[in-house]
């Protein structure tokens, strides 16, 4: 009798600890997930709005004229995909930095390097001038159309102070996502969004301003957000991290320009990995057909991928800031939190998208031709979103873990070296035409995922807490006496 009250009471101790196990853990979950969704959810916000400028500009620009729309696309996916990546990848340097500084309780060292990252920033962006000065010789040089390239010239000379907009724009909204305090960027996004709507529609349509209407109500769009964020900062919105402008910024430049160009190479080599594919599609046979088939294909996959980069923001603010807090077990259930959550989303589009095939190019277009393309894509576009949802994670991963360097080399490898001859071989040289050309791209996308993957896996997270508290500790400076007298805090 004795015994068996023992053992019964032993087990209702187990059966008690076990459940209160279950619930630390179903609470942990809880609490990662909430960390997780509030850089994720305003950043995937966030992206939309800003890809719905572009949306909403053509869609003005595009009843004004053949020639304008086809020279605003070129200055869009060209130019300002060039500029675009090259600076959201110098700026994601930043994320490293804030991230292991607030981990690490380095508060002032945030403002700091957003203000390193400006004046890198702004170097980067002077150097891209000539390109829209120059952009219709440049244009022409790359055979485009005549009257296209010297419209496009035009319309690249307004869109300098859209490029000089990215600075403030990526600086600041990773400034404040490595504080978890982007829903401020939200709220701005919306409310640009909307005023761009009705500034284009007063504009082009009231007024009736054409071209010059849609492309002040383009500039303002991308500044108004801008304006509000840096106000949200210098106004006390972030105190315990912006103590106010200081001759710090320009100290210890070099290493904040080593990871911006590390950071750039990296992720330019991604974005521009889609563009190859546009233009080797475009010297294919029937290159009309497969042209407006695989737009329609990489706008779709454009808008998805908006959902991907707001994971890999959260991705890299959620490693960044446990690395410096000095917690390898966090970080690396971050880790796989993250990129289950990203890739459940992924599996949903992926089953989505193989359902509904040629229905979906019907929103696009009505030539029947172009949809049964579209339909014979689909299979492709639905296993590029399903990779979409794991490798944005991983890129987020090496981002906050200060990775960007040992990436740069992965992604010339598995895109340049084996994605394109491969896509090259495949719609050349065998006849599959676009099919081939994506089938290559994917190929290298799959490995770059694999290689991220098996680099994520076997690296020692303690190890990581090390170099990361080397780092904010080498770059780490006291506030100079006056700061809190200075700016606004």
């Amino acid at each position: 009798m004795e015994g068996n009250g023992s053992e019964k009471l032993l087990r209702a101790v187990e059966d008690e600890s076990h459940g209160s196990k279950e619930e630390d853990f179903k609470g942990k979950i809880w609490m990662e997930n909430k960390k997780m969704w509030v850089v994720a959810g305003p950043a995937i916000f966030t992206r939309f709005s800003t890809f719905g400028i572009n949306v909403i500009s053509q869609a003005f620009i595009g009843h004004i004229g053949s020639t304008e729309l086809a020279a605003y696309a070129l200055v869009i996916t060209l130019l300002t995909r060039f500029a675009n990546g090259l600076l959201l990848g110098a700026a994601s340097g930043l994320e490293t930095l804030c991230g292991q500084a607030y981990g690490a309780r380095q508060y002032h060292m945030l403002g700091i390097y957003l203000q390193r990252s400006w004046i890198v920033l702004i170097v980067i962006t002077t150097l891209l001038l000539p390109v829209y000065i120059f952009a219709a010789p440049i244009l022409k040089a790359l055979g485009q159309d005549e009257v296209i390239a010297e419209m496009a010239g035009n319309i690249a000379l307004w869109f300098i102070p859209v490029i000089y907009s990215f600075i403030l724009s990526f600086s600041c909204q990773i400034y404040l996502q490595a504080q978890s305090k982007n829903m401020i960027i939200t709220y701005l996004a919306a409310f640009s969004l909307s005023i761009h709507i009705f500034l284009s529609w007063l504009l082009t349509v009231k007024y009736n301003f054409g071209l010059k209407g849609a492309l002040i109500s383009t500039i303002l769009a991308y500044w108004l957000p801008n304006v509000g964020q840096l106000i949200f900062v210098v106004s006390g919105g972030c105190r315990e991290t912006w103590k106010g402008f200081t001759t710090l910024a320009f100290k210890d430049l070099w290493p904040v320009v080593k990871l911006s160009l590390s950071s750039g190479a990296m992720l330019c080599l991604e974005l521009w990995y889609n563009a190859i594919l546009i233009l080797l599609t475009g010297n294919l046979k029937n290159a009309e057909v497969e042209l407006d088939a695989l737009s329609i294909c990489l706008n779709i996959n454009g808008w998805e991928m908006m959902i991907s980069l707001g994971f890999l923001a959260a991705a890299s603010v959620r490693v960044s800031n446990e690395l410096g807090k000095g917690d390898p077990k966090a970080a690396k259930f971050s880790i796989v939190n993250t990129a289950l959550t990203s890739f459940s989303i992924g599996l949903v589009l992926f089953v989505f998208f193989m359902c509904f095939r040629e229905h979906l190019a019907y929103i696009f277009t009505k030539d029947h031709t172009v949809a049964a393309e579209v339909a014979h894509l689909s299979p492709l576009l639905a296993f590029s979103i399903l990779l979409n949802s794991v490798q944005p994670v991983l890129s987020g991963v090496a981002v906050g873990a200060g990775w960007q360097s040992v990436v740069v080399y992965v992604n010339l490898g598995s895109y340049y070296l084996i994605g394109i001859p491969i896509g090259v071989l495949l719609g050349y040289v065998l006849k599959l035409q676009v099919e081939g050309v994506w089938i290559g791209m994917l190929i290298g996308t799959f490995i770059q995922t694999v290689i991220l993957f098996i680099i994520t896996k076997r690296t020692d997270w303690e190890k990581q807490v090390s170099i990361a508290r080397t780092r904010v500790n080498r770059w780490f400076v006291e506030a100079e006496p006056t700061d809190h007298n200075s700016g606004a805090a």
